[in-house]
């Protein structure tokens, strides 16, 4: 492998927390496996070389500028990262600054997380170095002091040190050790693909942790050169410049340091020629200590994320992606609303079913600041895809609550709605558990089961649909309902005789008037079966069929119960003139809804 040509890449990265950034010409992608062990992938466009202005193209001039952005930028990326892995609820004093002030945490913890660092990086490698020099001279005594040269080998050769010390003391905690698992899977990941190897978990593991364009050599170039352009500046000003100013200059002095270096990486990162392999030894034994031997996941995440910029700078029309990152509960409610909206549904109530199903949770816990993880935001996103399609809510649930029991529902059906408990709550009160009970047009099932789970009656159910009867049944395995399906059309198959007649029957018949089904909603008339929708030309056909054939299939006294729609309960009455008594029950909201016939 060594005497094999590598195939060059421009693109590089950097480890982040729990992850992997990768930037190549024309895009960036940062992959992150969350909390519950997805990869979570971040990418943008980015500026290309070639089209940036000339001057910011220059030697020296263009390393000031990567550094630089790669000081801003990686922090920001970190910080980013931060948040998909993040957990814990925000504290009070950071909801008080995004509420009252306005103010963008993340934002604020950045920058702030930039100027401690910056400051750090002063004190430990140039007011520290400085000060154990002057310490020595003065231990010497008698006014002693190093000239130019000394100097700044003696401080070069401290800050060498304190970053050794530096490295070594932070890779003993969790996070960063991880971090640096994370950096080595970067490079292996890298030197895989120049090695012209497929880009597999496998092939990337037997690759080397340790590469020529790392940020960890950009360092000791940085220290090395820091030395000589220190040196030379301070001969070229002459005189003495000690403490404060001698800090400041260096400070000013770092963007020429920086652009020196990145062309010193550049340039020896395009040869493999042994003459020049002593000044790489340096970085590429430090990055022992800044990487760490990956496991296969996070090869997997240092991949996805090398693969995502390769297809984006290959192909420009790839659309950019957002991070899902945790969000309060109260955001991700308002996060749904807008998105229901958008699409012209707009109920809080959906909102909040689709939230708390998916959480498992009461519907009325849908708020406060408890962090939602992104997996289940995935979940809910795809849910509010699928409703915003116009698909009924609870077929996209998959299921919704009858009466207290749950009830598989999908377009074989129709969804039970809840004023057909009325009809449930009133045919419990004539039924016991000696009676035998008919479910006329089933459907779901949903009746049937809510009486046998009552009354543990004797509970047919008829439907002239095969396909609905299998979701009945299923339905009716689910609830443990032990009840007889029959596909009849109506009566049509069940036997007349004393054997085969009911004490009860029940039944909610399709009773909309067939031209008025396509001024249905979208979700009805797209969605729900047709057939348990068209009552006929005025809505009544069923009803008719049911009262001519009623009496045949009742004993003595029995009782029949008829859900019907607004304004059709006075008309059903009429058609059952033959029995005893007839009655008319209104629903919760006042509406003639449930006609009671008694033989």
């Amino acid at each position: 492998m060594k005497n094999k040509k590598l195939k060059k890449t421009s693109i590089g990265g950097q480890a982040v927390l729990e992850g992997v950034m990768m930037r190549g010409e024309q895009s960036m992608a940062t992959a992150v496996r969350d909390q519950d062990g997805i990869i979570r992938v971040e990418s943008k466009r980015v500026t290309p070389t070639k089209k940036r202005n000339l001057f910011f193209r220059l030697p020296i001039i263009r390393g000031v500028c990567s550094f630089i952005s790669s000081l801003v930028g990686g922090t920001s990326i970190l910080m980013r990262s931060a948040e998909v892995f993040g957990e814990g609820e925000p504290s009070k004093f950071e909801k008080w600054l995004s509420e009252k002030l306005k103010i963008n945490v993340m934002s604020v913890i950045t920058t702030l997380s930039l100027i401690l660092g910056l400051g750090l990086a002063v004190f430990l490698f140039m007011w520290l170095p400085q000060t154990v020099r002057f310490g020595i001279e003065r231990l010497v005594g008698d006014g002693f002091a190093f000239d130019v040269w000394a100097k700044n080998f003696i401080e070069g050769g401290l800050k060498l040190v304190v970053f050794i010390c530096y490295i070594l003391l932070v890779s003993l905690m969790k996070d960063i050790k991880r971090t640096f698992m994370y950096h080595g899977a970067e490079h292996k990941t890298i030197s895989c693909y120049e090695r012209g190897l497929e880009l597999t978990v496998e092939n990337a593991r037997n690759c080397p942790r340790v590469h020529d364009r790392c940020g960890t050599t950009f360092m000791v170039f940085v220290m090395v050169i820091s030395i000589l352009v220190f040196a030379v500046v301070e001969s070229l000003i002459g005189g003495v410049v000690e403490r404060g100013l001698r800090i400041l200059l260096k400070i000013a002095l770092l963007p020429v340091v920086a652009g020196l270096s990145y062309e010193l990486l550049k340039g020896l990162s395009k040869t493999n020629c042994w003459v020049f392999y002593p000044l790489k030894i340096p970085g590429l034994l430090l990055q022992r200590i800044t990487t760490r031997e990956p496991d296969d996941k996070m090869l997997e995440v240092a991949i996805k994320a090398f693969k995502t910029v390769e297809e984006m700078d290959d192909d420009p029309s790839i659309p950019e992606v957002k991070f899902i990152v945790p969000l309060t509960m109260d955001e991700l409610k308002t996060q749904v609303v807008d998105k229901l909206k958008s699409c012209g549904i707009d109920e809080e109530a959906e909102a909040e079913w689709i939230i708390s199903l998916t959480l498992g949770i009461k519907r009325d816990e849908v708020k406060g600041e408890t962090l939602v993880s992104p997996k289940n935001i995935d979940l809910i996103n795809k849910l509010v895809e699928e409703r915003c399609s116009g698909r009924p809510l609870w077929y996209c649930i998959g299921d919704t609550d009858f009466y207290g029991y749950t009830i598989k529902v999908d377009e074989r059906v129709l969804i039970p709605r809840p004023e057909t408990e009325i009809l449930v709550e009133n045919a419990l009160k004539v039924i016991n558990k000696n009676s035998t009970v008919l479910d006329l047009c089933t459907g779901s099932g949903a009746i049937a089961i809510a009486i046998k789970k009552q009354s543990d009656a004797m509970v047919t159910a008829i439907d002239v649909s095969s396909d609905a009867l299998v979701l009945a049944r299923e339905n009716a395995n689910n609830n443990d309902a032990e009840i007889e399906f029959i596909e009849s059309d109506l009566f049509s198959a069940v036997s007349i005789g004393e054997d085969r007649k009911f004490d009860v029957i029940v039944t909610n018949p399709p009773y909309i008037k067939s031209e008025d089904i396509d001024n249905l909603q979208k979700e009805v008339k797209d969605f729900e079966p047709k057939l348990a929708l068209d009552g006929g030309k005025d809505g009544f056909d069923f009803y008719r069929i049911i009262a001519k054939n009623a009496k045949n299939h009742l004993n003595d006294g029995g009782v029949i119960l008829l859900e019907c729609g607004i304004g059709q309960a006075q008309t059903i009455a009429e058609m059952f003139s033959g029995f005893s008594s007839v009655t008319i029950i209104k629903d919760y909201e006042n509406i003639d809804r449930i006609v009671k016939a008694v033989l």
